[in-house]
């Protein structure tokens, strides 16, 4: 059964940082296309980051600079640092893996930068 559970999500001030963390399990970890998008109520779910299996990566332009996505083969998770965080990075944000053809989602995680 493939599982991706994420964490770390909150409140946090503007200008503040938080840890995105996503343990996956169920499917073959170490060849996926690990990414985090979000999603604020009345858009679509936006690309924040993605990381290959080579370890390459791509963020959105909002995010260039503020972020950093990276994985863990050995432990089966893919983490997003966030810094300089602003109200408008108020959103959930999903975890999601392709892999062979198919792809998975997390369940979400809010974040809420807000003074």
């Amino acid at each position: 059964q493939v599982q991706l559970v994420e964490s770390g999500g909150g409140l946090v001030q503007p200008g503040g940082s938080l840890r995105l963390s996503c343990a996956a399990s169920g499917f073959a970890f170490s060849r996926s296309v690990l990414s985090w998008y979000r999603q604020v109520p009345g858009k679509e779910r936006e690309l924040v980051a993605r990381i290959d299996s080579a370890g390459s990566t791509k963020y959105a332009d909002s995010m260039q600079g503020r972020a950093t996505i990276s994985r863990d083969n050995d432990k089966n998770t893919v983490c997003l640092q966030m810094n300089s965080l602003k109200p408008e990075d108020t959103a959930v944000y999903y975890c999601h893996a392709f892999v062979s053809f198919r792809v998975y989602w997390g369940q979400g995680t809010q974040v809420t930068v807000s003074s």
